[in-house]
């Protein structure tokens, strides 16, 4: 009723779970971080998810694996509600079009606070996804595809659904897990590639106007993968056209994704 839960989302490569240790732990901390105490073991819920993907009729999967605080007396005290419920969803996975990947999405700038700032619970993966409809919403008025969380301070965290990466030289720059943001399990995947490939990793908080001047900016998410960001607002990011280089970190992502 009030959006008291933690959740995880996944895919597969080959009808393999990408990841799936990582995302467990993040699940585990999540509902640490809003107390809520898991009814499984993380061992029980990697054997669930990986029967539930097996019998599956699907040639790739998307998962999604929620926790919720579980039944009792209406109201907020946390301590009225019993035995946490655990939900798996499988489906069939689908994919942005291949256009999204060739030429790039649009995005707006959405100026939000997130349900967490600023409690023990920031960086959560909660269940309350009032902001991310939100920005959404705006987005796809605008005829874009992402919604950038912007401060109030003009400091650019994150997408709606995504964490956010900018281009310069030599530099791939992202926002630090200190900020606030969701540690995205492909975002620290991309980071580990482009150190391998030699790129320079910077964290930092941008403002807008660094995007805009960067050479390129795309976001990341477990669905989507990488997607390149050609246009905010209206405006063309860079040369408003996609990086081969971020097509080549691209490549690499799913390379490494299919052999893990």
């Amino acid at each position: 009723m009030y959006g008291d839960s933690v959740f995880e989302t996944l895919r597969t490569y080959d009808k393999r779970l990408f990841a799936l240790d990582e995302h467990l732990e993040r699940l585990a901390s999540s509902a640490e971080r809003v107390f809520i105490q898991l009814p499984v073991t993380l061992g029980e819920l990697k054997q669930q998810l990986i029967h539930a993907v097996k019998v599956s009729a699907f040639v790739e999967c998307y998962v999604r694996v929620m926790v919720t605080r579980g039944q009792g007396a209406l109201g907020l005290d946390p301590q009225k509600s019993v035995s946490p419920l655990v939900v798996v969803i499988i489906a069939e996975l689908t994919l942005p079009p291949v256009q999204d990947y060739e030429n790039g999405i649009s995005a707006v700038t959405f100026q939000a606070s997130r349900p967490a700032d600023h409690t023990v619970a920031a960086g959560a993966k909660l269940g309350n996804y009032l902001v991310a409809v939100l920005g959404q919403k705006k987005a796809a008025e605008a005829g874009a595809k992402e919604a950038l969380l912007v401060t109030a301070d003009g400091d650019v965290l994150e997408g709606a659904t995504s964490n956010v990466f900018w281009v310069k030289g030599d530099t791939l720059a992202t926002v630090p897990v200190a900020a606030g943001i969701l540690a995205g399990i492909t975002r620290a995947h991309v980071l580990a590639l482009a150190g391998d490939l030699g790129w320079t990793v910077a964290q930092r908080i941008p403002k807008l106007a660094e995007l805009m001047s960067s050479e390129a900016v795309f976001i990341s998410s477990s669905i989507r993968e990488l997607v390149s960001v050609v246009r905010i607002d209206g405006e063309p990011v860079g040369s408003g056209q996609v990086s081969p280089r971020v097509q080549a970190l691209h490549a690499a992502f799913r390379a490494h994704a299919r052999a893990t």
